[in-house]
């Protein structure tokens, strides 16, 4: 059976799906910790739409009448 290859996240190399690879989906240890690096510095951001924003200003309890 032919093992499935996933793209690193981080680099782009394409790497090996199983269970011989501890950093999956990451190529390495050093992409996975660049990665972690990112999320904690909040580099990595959900954009806002706006409508949760709005509902919280009309109302700062978060409750809804």
């Amino acid at each position: 059976m032919k093992r499935p290859v996933v793209t690193c996240p981080q680099c782009g190399k394409s790497v090996a799906w199983d269970n011989s690879n501890p950093f999956r989906p990451f190529c390495s240890e050093r992409c996975k910790l660049i990665d972690l690096g990112q999320w904690a510095t909040e580099s990595y951001r959900i954009p806002d739409t706006g409508k949760d924003s709005e509902k919280q200003e009309s109302d700062p309890s978060g409750s809804e009448k």
